[in-house]
């Protein structure tokens, strides 16, 4: 490697993206280094998906408790504590940030706990003032909540701060249509709060298939959940007595306890030094990169949530993974293939989708055949629980290729992940049809579909 650097990397951010590129990058031999200003893990294990579904699994106690007495159990004077749960959660947290710690220290990678940016040409300055370089450069910051731009919208919260309430609010009210303003919106509502959603559109879950949409919405009014459309904040006032007063375009006012801003996330790229050394950012602030993560500037690189493409943690690790073998390995360069990605959303029930949605595919193709079935799980039947869950699956007319799947089910995510293999690698309606049925199963459905 070269001599004449202090390092051969240096990653700015220990998020998934930048531990995976990091870690890997020293097993090939590498000098590496990595600052990361709050704590190793980033956001899906600190504050994201991995403390979210934890809470998601909490929330769904409170259906499993009022269900079981169908199915004989007696669960007398069930209560249920909020500090227990979040402080069991952080605990976990604490425990997963050690590990990453671990992971990076095991490979010799050089941990700098603080605020990096860049200074100079293959060179970065530490919040200490101490400066050090390096012949490669990864950002790998990721992204940070989005506020609205109104008066008193710091009374609100993010999903950062929504892990560390004191307690669960009577009456929240969440901004936003997306991932995770439905997925809060269900966990908040299975703890009791009032919880009501606003979005400046009348659309949830806009990348989504229309039909997985609708169910969702439709259960979650079922469930109590309070929707207002085309609704924008006009400003947010403190009372005396703690609560808060919210105004909106197009509603009437809302007193709630809460406020939880979950308005989309903003590449996390400010005073980086980025613009100062060349690095070429979108309108967005998110930092433009080719097939092989490389920006404009031929040493930087940059994975993740920063970029301007798919905004998941397995994408940012596959990312860093391929940086790390193209730049670092002894084989071909490695580009992350970002087409039908599958995901999921972890609302109450969760949706999971693969491929291209009906109207996508519509546009696309022409002519195509969608398949579906809308069934009541065996569950939800004994414990007399009125909600349905939506299969569907979107093929190519003429060849048979399923070119999508999409569900809204219990455990709908579990499913998908090896439905999207079958979606990934090509087969046909024709090869699911001829996989035996596992049954009785949810997931037969989807080998049953007419």
């Amino acid at each position: 490697m070269a001599d004449e650097y202090d390092y051969d990397l240096f990653t700015i951010g220990a998020g998934s993206g930048g531990v995976r590129a990091s870690r890997v990058a020293a097993s090939h031999g590498a000098r590496v280094a990595i600052a990361e200003e709050f704590r190793v893990g980033g956001t899906c294990v600190i504050r994201g998906c991995v403390p979210k579904k934890m809470l998601v699994y909490g929330a769904h106690f409170a259906e499993d408790i009022e269900d079981c007495q169908k199915f004989g159990w007696t669960i007398e004077k069930a209560t249920f504590d909020w500090k227990t749960l979040r402080d069991n959660v952080l605990a976990d947290v604490d425990r997963l940030n050690g590990l990453y710690t671990e992971t990076l220290e095991n490979h010799d990678v050089t941990i700098f706990h603080e605020k990096a940016t860049l200074t100079g040409e293959h060179e970065i300055t530490l919040a200490s003032g101490k400066v050090v370089t390096a012949k490669h450069i990864l950002i790998a910051t990721g992204a940070t909540p989005r506020r609205p731009d109104c008066p008193g919208n710091e009374h609100g919260i993010t999903s950062n701060e929504a892990f560390h309430l004191d307690a669960v609010p009577k009456r929240i009210l969440i901004a936003g249509g997306g991932y995770i303003a439905n997925e809060f919106a269900g966990i908040f509502n299975e703890f009791g709060s009032q919880v009501t959603i606003i979005n400046r559109t009348d659309t949830l879950l806009r990348s989504y298939d229309e039909s997985l949409r609708d169910r969702l919405l439709q259960i979650s009014m079922m469930k109590g959940i309070d929707f207002r459309f085309h609704a924008e904040f006009r400003g947010i006032e403190k009372n005396d007595d703690g609560s808060l007063t919210v105004s909106m375009t197009n509603h009437e006012d809302l007193e709630v306890d809460c406020v939880l801003f979950a308005t989309g996330r903003t590449p996390h790229t400010k005073d980086l030094g980025l613009q100062e050394v060349g690095v070429e950012l979108g309108e967005g602030g998110e930092i433009l990169v080719d097939r092989f993560s490389k920006t404009n500037v031929d040493h930087i690189y940059a994975v993740g949530d920063c970029t301007d493409r798919v905004q998941l943690t397995p994408v940012a690790i596959r990312e860093g993974q391929a940086f790390a073998d193209t730049v670092f390995g002894p084989g071909d360069p490695v580009a992350v293939d970002h087409s039908c990605v599958a995901s999921a959303v972890f609302s109450h029930p969760p949706i999971a989708a693969v491929g291209m949605t009906e109207g996508e595919a519509r546009n696309k193709l022409g002519d195509i055949k969608v398949y579906q079935s809308d069934f009541r799980p065996m569950k939800n039947v004994l414990a007399g629980r009125n909600e349905r869950s939506l299969f569907k699956m979107i093929c190519d007319a003429s060849s048979g290729k399923i070119v999508g799947i999409h569900m809204i089910a219990p455990e709908a995510p579990e499913m998908m992940q090896a439905a999207a293999i079958a979606v990934k690698a090509g087969l046909t309606k024709a090869d699911f049809d001829a996989t035996t049925a596992i049954h009785p199963t949810m997931a037969e459905e989807l080998v049953l579909m007419r």
